[in-house]
């Protein structure tokens, strides 16, 4: 799900930074018959260089529109694909981790805090180490929410 909020993310930047830069853009063919494109030109090259429309390359505002469209239907896709498993669906395969206790009437703290510290467990060992989760670890353990919002940070007496 971070994956889709990141190619949302990356592609609004994008389409504001291009429509917002539209650099001056020039080709040109060295001595060794190298073509080059850039918005620096070398002094030696620049009677010969051509001035290439870069706005011809911009997403219309139709395709912006329907970018933005496939990121929000990829990233609802993405919300609903763990739902289920967030309801407590069963595993696939025969899982070896453990998977916490769902009590979908339990409303007391003490137990949503208990589920959520087994949640992180189950997920541990599927942490990458740059901080992601892999995709296997959605079939052998449930997510469970961090009860703090709900009960407020846990004190210790």
């Amino acid at each position: 799900m971070k994956l889709h909020l990141a190619v949302s993310i990356t592609v609004s930047a994008l389409l504001a930074i291009s429509s917002a830069h539209a650099a001056e853009i020039y080709r040109w063919v060295d001595e060794n018959g190298r073509t080059h494109v850039s918005d620096v030109v070398p002094e030696k090259y620049r009677k010969s260089t051509k001035k290439i429309e870069s706005r011809a390359y911009e997403p219309s505002a139709k395709d912006q529109k329907e970018a933005q469209e496939r990121a929000e239907l990829e990233k609802a896709r993405a919300a609903q694909a763990v739902q289920p498993r967030a309801a407590g669906s069963a595993p696939s395969g025969g899982a070896s981790a453990v998977r916490p206790a769902n009590a979908p009437g339990a409303t007391d703290c003490a137990t949503l805090r208990r589920r959520y510290r087994e949640s992180l467990a189950c997920f541990g060992p599927y942490r990458t180490a740059t901080g992601g989760t892999k995709a296997e670890a959605f079939e052998k353990c449930t997510p469970v929410d961090d009860p703090v919002l709900q009960c407020g940070p846990e004190t210790s007496n």
